[in-house]
Order: C-alpha cells, then sequence, then structure tokens
C-alpha cells in the first residue's frame, strides 16, 4: 500500500517528506541511529508518506551538509539535530548505546539469524509441498538459549558450493529451490551482497532462488522476479525467545523503536501460507524466467555488470527493443523509482 501511495509523488516530493520526516523523529527521540530512522520513516507513519530508505539516505546526507542535522560513530551511525540539548544527547546515548551494543552482540545475531531459519524450516518440514535437504538436528532438546545443530547442504546434483552454502536446499514444485533467509534490520535492494551472493550461489547449483527477509524493496521484487528469483517479505524480525526481555526493550517506541520484532521461532502464518501454497506454483514459473533471463542474472550476479545496465537490459529485452542499445539504463531513470 505504501508504495501505491509514495508512486504518486516525485522524487522532489519524497526526498522534502523525508527531509520533514528525519527533522521530525529527531526532534521527538533527541538522538537516533539510522535503522531507527528508517524503521519510524520507511515502515511507519501514513502510506503517502512512508519514504524508502534508498530516498531517506540522500536526505539524511543533505541535512548533515547543511548542518542541520549532527552524525557520528559510535558502533554505528547515530544523529541528532544541530540545536539538541547536549545534555539531553548525552543522556539519550547513554541509553540507546548500552541497548544497541547488547542488540548487536554476536551471540545476540548468531541466535537472532537462527530464529527465522528454524521457523523457515519448521514450515517446510510441516508442509506436504516440500522436502527440505539437511536442517536442523536438535530441535526440542534443549531451549535457544544455546545455538541449535544445523546440517547445510553444499552439493546436489555433482555441482558444488565448495565451503559455502545457502540456508536451506528443498525439493517443491517438481524443482530444485536454495532458500536464503536475511533476519535483519535493513531493507534487501537488488544491488546488496547478501543478494547477489544467494543469487550466485542458487546458480552454481542450478536450483531456483528464493530470498526471504524482513523487508525487500519493490525493485528487488520488481526487477528479480524477472529473471527468476522468488523472494517473500516476512515484515518482522525474529529474535529468539530466552531473548524477549531485550526484544521488548529494543522494540519500545522510546528507545530503538523496532516495533516489527517477534519472539520465537515457530512459523507464523504468513510464512506458512508462503512455503505451503504459494511457493510451489511460483518455482516453475520462476525456472522459465531463469531460462530466458539468466545470462542477465549471472552477469549481475557475478558483479561482471553493474545494476543500471543489468535492469535497463531486462528492460530492453523484456521490450523486444535493442538491448545493446548503449549497453545502460537510461541515465535520468532512477532505478529504485517505485513506478
Amino acid at each position: 500500500k505504501e508504495a501505491l501511495a509514495v508512486a504518486k509523488l516525485t522524487r522532489e516530493e519524497r526526498e522534502s517528506i523525508a527531509r520533514r520526516r528525519i527533522i521530525s523523529v529527531l526532534r521527538q527521540q533527541g538522538v537516533a541511529n539510522l535503522r531507527t530512522l528508517e524503521q519510524k520513516i520507511a515502515d511507519a507513519g501514513p502510506n503517502d508518506q512512508r519514504i524508502q530508505p534508498h530516498i531517506i539516505t540522500p536526505a539524511k546526507n543533505a541535512l548533515v551538509d547543511e548542518g542541520r542535522i549532527i552524525q557520528f560513530n559510535r558502533n554505528g551511525q547515530w544523529f541528532h539535530l544541530a540545536d539538541e540539548s547536549p545534555d539531553r544527547v548525552a543522556r539519550r546515548m547513554a541509553e540507546l548505546q548500552a541497548l544497541w551494543s547488547s542488540f548487536t552482540t554476536p551471540q545476540i545475531v548468531r541466535r537472532t539469524g537462527q530464529a527465522l531459519e528454524i521457523a523457515i524450516f519448521r514450515a517446510l518440514v510441516a508442509s506436504p509441498s516440500s522436502t527440505p535437504f539437511g536442517g536442523f538436528s536438535d530441535l526440542g532438546q534443549h531451549d535457544d538459549a544455546t545455538l541449535y545443530t544445523k546440517r547445510e547442504i553444499q552439493d546436489l546434483n555433482g555441482l558444488s558450493l565448495g565451503q559455502r552454502a545457502l540456508d536451506f536446499i528443498i525439493a517443491c514444485g517438481g524443482d530444485y529451490c536454495g532458500i536464503e533467509a536475511k533476519n535483519i534490520r535493513p531493507w534487501l535492494y537488488p544491488h546488496d551482497r547478501d543478494i547477489t551472493e544467494a543469487i550466485e550461489k542458487a546458480r552454481i547449483l542450478d536450483v531456483v532462488p528464493v530470498i526471504i527477509a524482513r523487508r525487500i524493496h519493490f525493485s528487488t521484487f520488481k526487477v528479480l522476479t524477472a529473471c527468476g528469483v522468488i523472494v517473500h517479505q516476512t515484515f518482522n524480525q525474529r529474535m529468539a525467545t530466552t531473548d524477549a526481555e531485550l526484544a521488548a526493550a529494543v522494540a519500545h517506541k522510546d528507545a530503538l523503536g523496532y516495533h516489527d520484532i517477534r519472539v520465537g521461532n515457530d512459523p507464523d502464518p504468513r510464512l506458512t501460507r508462503f512455503i505451503d501454497t504459494h511457493l510451489p506454483p511460483l518455482v516453475p514459473q520462476a525456472r522459465t524466467r531463469l531460462r530466458e533471463n539468466g545470462d542477465l542474472l549471472d552477469a549481475y550476479a557475478k558483479r561482471l555488470m553493474a545494476y543500471p545496465e543489468f535492469a535497463g537490459r531486462l528492460r530492453r529485452r523484456r521490450l523486444g527493443l535493442n538491448e545493446d542499445r548503449d549497453g545502460r539504463e537510461d541515465p535520468d531513470v532512477d532505478p529504485y523509482d517505485e513506478e
């Protein structure tokens, strides 16, 4: 809904809204990091004011350059208004830095990563539509304070990833899929390494790429789906049950404000429905698109082709135009435009 509402606005209008909302959030919060700004501006608020991260970042940079907001680094980027009280900044940073440090400790990050992986695995095991290879072997033997043991599949039909692995390999829809789970705060754009690495691994094993993440930008759906990549948004970030107290603190609107955090590793109805109902019929369609546009996808995933050229060539190919017209996307087109 937010993409449709914002699509009616010009780039200048979106940038103007982003600037206003950044200032408004910082006025309310005192201090915020980049992920909090994105959460409160891109994920929340009226639909026609949900400005996405690729617009928030340049708007934020412009406000920094103008001296209206102050940026500083302390285990990440933090911001406050230039006219904010130093006492309030110090007080808020004492609160938020401790919380952020806890949220980003290696053990919390690993447990958080497993929370989504286990939810996916449980959905796969329960679904009559899919057969996972490998997965978690000790679920139910201890609580999630301790990491679970996972067997990852690195070889399939004589093809090998070497030391790398996809999160899951499954049989589904009469084919094989490679699932990559990204239980992280940033929105995923098609140029992100998390995306291109997942695609590259799936292509090496000749499986249909499936990417599951909290938030995935519209351009990732629009462009990569045309090449045979299947993407699914969870709209929440999972954390381990043992970290429930921290999750509540992080989610509080006056703290980091990550209101979408959910605790536990059981699949919710949305994830179950995707695995059980939506995924199987998408797989044959994706395989057809991989045959049609896999050459472009391979060049892009291997970083032999920049995103603007990749998106431009794909668009011209699908329209039946000269794909080699100029070897790149039109220079005046925003590659992440919602329209």
